[in-house]
């Protein structure tokens, strides 16, 4: 009985952890968005919304994924 429970235990964790980590992603991207824009106003540069996303995108995905290879 023990077992079972651990076991539900660990998968409720590991839920709570996911949606947890995709908030904190979802605002790190609203946050870089921001930064990007502002970024590139500063710099002169008017990019489409576009390539805003993407840029944004690029960045995001790749801080989420540093963060998980981090041991």
């Amino acid at each position: 009985m023990g077992d079972k429970k651990k076991a539900v235990s660990d998968f409720v964790s590991n839920i709570v952890a996911s949606v947890l980590m995709l908030i904190l992603a979802i605002i790190g991207f609203f946050i870089v968005v921001f930064v990007v824009s502002t970024g590139s106003g500063l710099a002169g540069y008017e990019p489409s919304g576009d390539f805003v996303v993407l840029a944004s995108a690029i960045i995001t995905g790749a801080a989420t994924l540093s963060g998980f290879l981090i041991e």
